[in-house]
C-alpha cells in the first residue's frame, strides 16, 4: 500500500502542488482580509489537492498511448506497469469524491460548482491534441485557484481574485510553453499541438516572455483592485523581475537549464507572493 501510494503521488507530482496552493491561500486571505479559520483552510487545501490530483491523473491516462513512445516519459508508473489503468481510475474517482466533499464543507456556491471544476480540470488533456493554446487552458485550470479561494470564505465573485487568476493564467501558460520547448521534435511526429511545435522554439520563447510581461500586470492590477499595500506592491515587482529573469535562462539554441526555470524558479514565484500577501495583510 505503501509502494503505491508513493507510485500515485509521483504519477502527480505532488510536488507541483506548489503552484496553485499558494494562490488559492492568497485569494482565502484577500476575502478573509486574515486567517479565516481551519474550517475553511482544511477543506480548501484537500479541495485544491484533491482537483489537482484528478487533472494529473487524468492527463497521464490520455496521455498514456504518447507517453509511451516518449523516451523522455517512458518511465512514468502507468508506462512501466508499476500502476494500472484501474488503479489509476480509482485514483481518480475518488479524488473527485474527496473534492466534492470538500467543497461541501466549505458553502453551497462552492459545491454547486464543483463538476463544472472537475469536468474542466480533465477537458485540458484534451487540448493539445487540437489547439496551441492549450497551454493557457492549462493556465485557466489553475487560474481558478485564486478564485477558489475567494469564494471558499466570501461565496460572491469580486475582481480582485479574477483579475490575479487572469495573472496566472498567463504565468502558467508562459512556463508551459518553456516546459514544452523540451518535446518539440516529439510533438511534431505525433501531431501535437504545442506553441514550439506549431511556432518554433524561437517564436514560443517570444510569446512566454510577453505572457510573463502580462502576468505582473494583472498581478500589480489584482493587488490595486483589493487595495493591497505596499508590501504586496514591492513582492509583484520582485516577482515580475523573477520572471523576466527565467527567460535569460534559456534561449533557442540553450534548453540545458529549463527545468530550473520551469520548477523552482516558478515555485519559488507562487510562494514569493503569498508570503508577500501575508505580510502585507498582517502588517499594513
Amino acid at each position: 500500500m505503501w509502494r503505491k501510494t508513493v507510485l500515485l503521488a509521483r504519477m502527480v507530482k505532488i510536488e507541483h502542488s506548489v503552484f496553485a496552493l499558494p494562490f488559492a491561500y492568497l485569494g482565502m486571505i484577500w476575502a478573509a482580509q486574515g486567517w479565516p479559520g481551519w474550517s475553511i483552510f482544511i477543506p480548501l487545501t484537500l479541495a485544491m489537492v484533491a482537483i489537482r490530483s484528478v487533472a494529473m491523473a487524468v492527463n497521464r491516462l490520455v496521455d498514456l498511448p504518447i507517453d509511451a513512445q516518449n523516451p523522455r516519459t517512458q518511465t512514468r508508473p502507468l508506462v512501466t506497469g508499476e500502476l494500472s489503468v484501474l488503479e489509476t481510475k480509482v485514483f481518480i474517482a475518488l479524488c473527485a469524491l474527496i473534492f466534492i466533499a470538500a467543497c461541501a464543507l466549505l458553502n453551497p456556491l462552492c459545491l454547486m460548482l464543483s463538476p463544472f471544476a472537475l469536468l474542466w480540470s480533465g477537458f485540458y488533456s484534451y487540448t493539445k491534441r487540437f489547439t496551441s493554446l492549450c497551454h493557457f487552458i492549462l493556465g485557466s485550470v489553475l487560474g481558478l485557484a485564486p478564485v477558489a479561494g475567494w469564494l471558499a470564505v466570501s461565496p460572491s465573485f469580486e475582481i480582485s481574485p479574477i483579475l490575479l487568476g487572469l495573472g496566472v493564467i498567463f504565468w502558467v501558460g508562459g512556463f508551459d510553453i518553456l516546459y514544452a520547448c523540451q518535446d518539440v521534435d516529439f510533438d511534431r511526429t505525433q501531431g501535437l499541438y504545442s506553441l514550439p511545435a506549431q511556432k518554433g522554439i524561437a517564436t514560443a520563447l517570444a510569446l512566454s516572455t510577453f505572457s510573463h510581461v502580462i502576468t505582473g500586470l494583472f498581478f500589480i492590477l489584482a493587488g490595486w483592485a483589493v487595495d493591497a499595500g505596499w508590501i504586496y506592491f514591492t513582492t509583484a515587482l520582485v516577482v515580475a523581475g523573477i520572471l523576466l529573469l527565467e527567460h535569460r535562462l534559456i534561449s533557442e539554441n540553450d534548453m540545458r537549464r529549463v527545468n530550473l526555470a520551469f520548477f523552482t524558479m516558478n515555485g519559488f514565484v507562487a510562494l514569493l507572493l503569498f508570503v508577500g500577501t501575508l505580510l502585507d495583510t498582517v502588517f499594513i
